[in-house]
């Protein structure tokens, strides 16, 4: 932490969380470091451990609010600054960021999101000649910032430019829009569990996806809700938990996880009745998988290992391979708003040449007769669509094993025309927002010939 700041945090209740909500968005935007890199682990920000409860879930839906809506942010504060935002002093950005988004879109009293930037700036040597201004520009906010919203008229400046761009591309505007609205809701949080969703679902007070998957809206620690210490489920986007599904019966059959950590899917596997080996290759990632799987009872086999060098456990081969693997990540912003604003176009030709590594070696794990399918949580065809199509053409060995609507609930929109799963996240609309929605995800189903 800055050794400039000078004002002990727990002077004032609330101004803790904000001052670690300004240092992670730093982090972000500013240093490239992840959400779950500044939020989880080793690597954590230092000043969590102070914070209650509460404080940090306002941290955490003050940083992911922020990011989520950063254009229109700009854009507001642009209009309400006569010279830009202040390019000396990273905090006093950061603390505009943090009371307009308060006074727009946050359930925060208007004097106290000002107040606390106020006294954000104060604390930090180089922001504190800029306390004036930010006290000036938030009052403005408040008076004039939703109005300045109004005019945009349904801009998606909230999405990268080189990203909606793609995105109009492969899916047309209409659609590219829809996905930037849907990711700009916070979304619920959905649950994979064990058995009887209709119980859980009335325990947690949330609904049943036609998926599924249970939908609840409650907020806070997930380790305080009913059932958690029971291991009777695990956190996991309804569109993450298709893929896994597309197995059939696995009773008895021997699956291989590759890219496994944190493990929802290799969870998913193990309640099927499959004997699961799940492969990763960060030793921290796979202690994270093992206690997921210790919590929930379930038992696999987990190995450290980079999964394109891994050499299996010999034998004929697995019955299954499941392979989600590394990529852009761009389908799942709206849980992971900080995406948008790491990855660039760049990434995209690397990561898909890794995918084509990783498939290869999936193949070569399988035994013949063998399923194989392939996932990813990208919107990019490069990293989907096109990476099956480039496994077949160099592969005789492999074919589709189209997928049928009636192994997604039904949902014709879910199933593209050659037989893949393409979930976007404005599909599974809902009268309430914050109930709609899914990650977007692709996935193919491929069986290696006999």
């Amino acid at each position: 932490m800055s050794s400039t700041r000078f004002a002990p945090a727990a002077e004032v209740p609330g101004l803790a969380a904000r001052r670690i909500a300004a240092d992670i968005l730093d982090g972000v935007l500013h240093k490239h470091r992840t959400l779950d890199d500044q939020l989880e682990g080793a690597t954590a920000h230092p000043g969590l451990k102070a914070l209650s409860d509460r404080d940090r879930a306002l941290m955490r839906r003050l940083v992911a609010t922020i990011l989520r809506r950063l254009g229109t942010l700009g854009h507001v504060l642009s209009r309400l600054l006569d010279r830009g935002l202040p390019t000396d002093a990273p905090r006093a950005q950061s603390a505009l960021l943090i009371g307009a988004a308060q006074i727009l879109w946050m359930d925060v009293p208007d004097h106290a999101a000002v107040d606390l930037s106020v006294r954000l700036v104060q604390s930090d040597r180089r922001a504190s000649k800029y306390a004036g201004l930010v006290n000036a520009v938030l009052r403005r906010c408040a008076r004039e910032g939703q109005p300045l919203i109004d005019e945009l008229q349904g801009q998606s400046l909230d999405v990268p430019p080189w990203l909606l761009a793609r995105w109009t591309a492969t899916y047309g505007a209409d659609t590219a829009r829809a996905i930037a609205k849907a990711i700009g809701e916070e979304p619920s949080l959905d649950l994979s569990v064990k058995s009887d969703a209709e119980a859980w679902a009335t325990r947690l007070h949330g609904e049943i996806l036609p998926t599924g998957t249970v939908r609840t809206l409650l907020q806070g620690s997930v380790k305080m809700l009913p059932g958690f210490d029971d291991g009777e489920w695990w956190v996991q986007d309804a569109a993450a938990a298709l893929p896994a599904r597309l197995f059939g019966d696995l009773t008895g059959k021997s699956v291989v996880d590759l890219c496994a950590a944190p493990g929802g899917k290799t969870a998913q596997l193990c309640n099927a009745g499959a004997w699961v080996t799940a492969i990763d290759r960060s030793q921290s990632r796979v202690a994270r998988l093992r206690e997921n799987l210790a919590r929930l009872g379930l038992p696999a086999e987990t190995a450290v290992a980079d999964a394109a060098e891994w050499t299996g456990k010999g034998g004929d081969g697995f019955d299954a391979v499941l392979l989600d693997a590394p990529c852009s990540s761009t389908g799942t912003i709206r849980r992971h708003p900080d995406v948008a604003w790491l990855k660039q176009e760049t990434d995209i030709a690397a990561l898909a040449a890794q995918q084509q590594r990783l498939l290869q070696k999936a193949v070569t794990l399988l035994k013949p007769g063998g399923t194989l399918v392939y996932c990813t949580c990208s919107l990019e065809p490069e990293e989907g669509e096109d990476a099956i199509a480039a496994l077949l053409a160099g592969n005789s060995g492999m074919r589709r094993a189209p997928v049928d609507a009636s192994e997604v609930a039904g949902l014709s929109e879910l199933v593209t025309a050659d037989g893949a799963l393409r979930t976007l996240p404005c599909h599974l609309p809902h009268p309430d927002a914050r109930l709609g929605g899914l990650d977007g995800f692709y996935a193919a189903r491929l069986v290696k010939a006999l």
